[in-house]
């Protein structure tokens, strides 16, 4: 039966205790504070668990699947609170690292998770900086989950979250893949415990939005107690009364080197690789070790060939701080040392400071974003891929003496591979699939901004306004929107601007933003959408209660007193439910009112009353929501192609439609939600039905099949079997992985599916990496290289010739589905 043994379920990602399970690593996350009082009550403890943070790619939908799984979670004493905002929640997690203070505790201790994408672990720097100075519970632990992106896929900046932590001097992991995130995470907690830090545990797309079988086997293996580290009297937990001071001392001259201690008694840096007589070295951490793994494959590199080359690979799973025994041993008789990380450096330095005083005859080289005559070598800014460390390792070890077979192999793989970067850099796209507001989106009609005016934008959907026809220019991080005209406005001529800002980012921090504005008296309004939803992640609800109306109220005891509701309905909000003075308008009318406000001293604001599209068509599938008994259409013989349907709605419904007489407009009725915008041109083409239901097609009789062929052919999967899935977001291509991923686990076979999907849920393309192999030691590295997909499954065909997906594929290898 291969890897997988037993029957199959969906819970049994939470609910086995050992052999294989299939999940996302946002589900092994969910998993692993389950996995925390398991383990505690096998040793006698009576243990809870919190987990509380802000949602942000790649941990988007993590606080989801924590909802999902709450009758898991209940059984073990798991309580999840989302935060309001990210460093709101980490205070949260340094309180539940208080329980043995209060008289009425109820359990022996808490273990804290956080978690926050990259810039929320920025704007916790304070209270990373206390909470692990404090220290963490004996029988609690804290593990902060960062998500980075490095690639800004979805973000408006790359991050490295790496700095941060090291400026709050916490030992942070970096797990290589998604099969070693729970036993990383459960090291993690278990080092916290140990040490007094809060640990941070760094994730990436490549490791947290991968799905694949994973083994169980380990979760409950304990860890080892370092013999070698002298704890100071009263150790190092929190505890209080607690002099700052004290704290201080505690964490500069103790809780480190406990971590390091921990993290070298446990191998967590380690030799994977090893040679009789080594003479070149790697040294990977994250992400970066599956990809050096892979170009070693790649390349031919075989643990014969290593060993004739004299290769030594090191895995480092805690890049800070480096422990430096171990480094010590794996550089011994090395003549130099190749050091793989994405971003800025951070192993690097510590391995050139570790070694700063060997001998020269015996120092080894050190190459990495330096080479050894301080030129660049590996990129600051670029993601980091198989295909660029193949070439860049080729080109190291080609100044070795080695055995001329071995160089020519390197050579051709190394051509090769260079080959196709250069075609890959001549590549253009003939077109893209830029993400847009979905059909019936309110930003079609809330971003919009009279002639003469500018918007400001920032973080959320509304951020694709810079993109089109908006007058909407720069942005600013979260929690900031509108505050650049501070600084702006009294140094110019122009008297006023707009400000973009949604009900999900007001909550988590806006509001901040608007009371800043108003201090300084500027000329400013703010567009505050109220679209029930925080869309841009997934379609939450929001972390406590808001509505219209309060909002309304908040803006009025903030000084503001020019203020507008304007909604699809209006007669909703009797004046005894809103604040004093606050006037209502008609969505429609939301022109004349900006050129009202714009008109206004001060600070003024709009809320504009609109659900969500995407959100309104899941609530009307559930029966949450009615769904209105009404359809447009457009007669193609009485349009006259105008287009002024797509310039009042800017929806993306409104499609074109080539006819003998030219090009005319439809709307695809499939992907309509019914906001009815598009008629507000001056248009007689428009036909409206009432009472009438789409006709559907006549679904196939899958009887009169008969009995389906066998394939041709098979792949063994002695060598993994790429599939590149390539669409739009919404489509179903993310299914496509899921199915062939949990078909294969069935089988008892393994898979690795990486779902690149940044502003999916926007329009944007999706592309998803599935890799198939009779065993999970294959398809550790989540990505697809470049040239090497056996088949691609494209279900769009302007993301099938998108550059990401195009280099995927191999003329002499490739199989295409469109």
């Amino acid at each position: 039966m291969g890897i997988n043994q037993g029957p199959i379920s969906l819970d049994q990602k939470y609910t086995q205790s050992s052999g294989h399970v299939f999940l996302t690593g946002i589900q092994a996350l969910v998993r692993l504070p389950m996995a925390q009082v398991r383990r505690d009550r096998a040793m006698g403890l009576n243990t809870a668990a919190f987990v509380t943070g802000y949602r942000g790619s790649p941990l988007g939908g993590y606080d989801q699947q924590l909802h999902a799984a709450r009758k898991h979670l209940e059984q073990y004493n798991v309580k999840f609170q989302p935060g309001v905002n990210e460093d709101l929640a980490a205070t949260a997690i340094w309180g539940s690292q208080q329980l043995n203070l209060s008289p009425g505790a109820k359990f022996d201790g808490i273990t804290g998770i956080w978690y926050g994408k990259g810039p929320g672990v920025d704007r916790c720097g304070d209270v990373f900086r206390h909470g692990n100075a404090a220290g963490s519970a004996k029988n609690g632990g804290v593990l902060c989950l960062a998500g980075d992106d490095h690639g800004a896929k979805s973000s408006t900046v790359p991050h490295q979250s790496d700095h941060a932590f090291i400026s709050a001097l916490m030992p942070y992991l970096y797990p290589s893949s998604i099969h070693e995130m729970i036993e990383m995470g459960l090291l993690g907690i278990a080092m916290s415990r140990y040490s007094g830090c809060w640990v941070g545990m760094k994730v990436i797309t490549e490791t947290v939005e991968t799905t694949a079988e994973i083994n169980l086997n380990d979760e409950m293996t304990p860890f080892i107690i370092p013999t070698d580290f002298e704890m100071p009297p009263g150790g190092l937990n929190l505890r209080w009364p607690d002099d700052r001071y004290a704290q201080d001392k505690r964490l500069q001259d103790y809780k480190g080197f406990a971590a390091v201690a921990f993290a070298r008694a446990n191998k967590i840096n380690r030799i994977t690789m090893d040679s009789p007589n080594a003479r070149y070295g790697i040294m990977a951490s994250g992400k970066s070790y599956e990809d050096i793994r892979q170009a070693l494959r790649e390349l031919g590199i075989t643990p014969e060939v290593a060993a004739k080359i004299g290769l030594r690979l090191y895995k480092i799973g805690m890049p800070w701080p480096l422990e430096p025994e171990g480094v010590r041993q794996f550089a011994v008789g090395l003549e130099e040392i190749f050091i793989i990380e994405e971003r800025r450096e951070i192993v690097e330095n510590q391995v050139k400071q570790e070694l700063f005083n060997w001998r020269d005859d015996v120092r080894p080289r050190i190459i990495g974003k330096m080479d050894n005559h301080d030129k660049r070598f590996l990129p600051f800014a670029e993601e980091l891929s198989v295909a660029s460390l193949a070439s860049s390792l080729t080109e190291r070890l080609l100044q070795l003496d080695l055995n001329p077979e071995i160089v020519a192999m390197l050579r051709a793989k190394a051509d090769w591979f260079n080959g196709r970067q250069a075609t890959q850099v001549q590549a253009v796209a003939p077109v893209t699939r830029t993400p847009y507001f979905c059909s019936g989106c309110p930003h079609n009609t809330s971003t919009k901004v009279p002639e003469g005016s500018r918007a400001m934008a920032g973080i959320g959907c509304h951020f694709m306004s810079l993109w089109m026809d908006r007058n909407t220019e720069t942005y600013t991080h979260m929690g900031a929107e509108g505050v650049p005209w501070v600084g702006i406005a009294p140094f110019t001529n122009e008297k006023h601007i707009f400000a973009n800002l949604g009900d999900g980012t007001y909550f988590h921090s806006g509001s901040l933003a608007i009371r800043q504005s108003v201090a300084s008296k500027a000329n400013i309004t703010y567009k505050i959408l109220y679209n029930d939803a925080v869309a841009m992640t997934g379609g939450q609800r929001h972390d406590g209660d808001l509505s219209p109306q309060q909002i309304t109220f908040q803006l009025h005891s903030e000084g503001i007193r020019e203020i507008w509701l304007v909604s699809e309905n209006p007669d909703a909000y009797p004046a005894s439910t809103i604040a004093p003075g606050t006037k209502l308008a008609h969505r429609d009318e939301l022109d004349k009112v900006m050129r009202t406000v714009r008109e206004v001293p001060g600070c003024s604001a709009i809320v504009f009353v609109q659900t969500c599209a995407a959100e309104k068509r899941r609530r009307r599938k559930r029966g949450l929501m009615e769904d209105p008994n009404k359809r447009l259409f457009i007669n193609s013989a009485v349009c006259e192609g105008c287009g002024d349907c797509s310039v009042q709605s800017n929806c993306i419904s409104v499609e074109p439609l080539e006819t003998e007489l030219g090009r005319k407009r439809t709307i695809n009725q499939s992907s309509c939600n019914k906001d009815y915008s598009c008629v507000k041109g001056f248009c007689p083409s428009f036909v409206t039905v009432e009472g009438g239901t789409l006709r559907k097609r006549v679904p196939v009789a899958l009887d009169d099949l008969g009995e389906l062929p066998e394939p041709a052919t098979t792949p063994s999967l002695e060598k993994p079997y790429n599939i590149a899935v390539g669409g739009v977001g919404g489509t179903g291509v993310l299914t496509i992985g899921a199915l062939l991923g949990m078909a294969a686990h069935i089988e008892g076979k393994a898979s690795m599916i990486l779902d690149m999907s940044g502003l999916a849920q926007k329009g944007g393309a999706v592309l998803s990496h599935v890799r198939l192999s009779q065993n999970t030691a294959n398809v550790t590295c989540s990505r697809i290289v470049t040239g090497t997909a056996d088949l691609l499954i494209a279900a769009d065909e302007v993301v099938a010739v998108a550059k990401e997906t195009i280099t995927l594929a191999e003329s002499s290898r490739t199989y295409g589905v469109i």
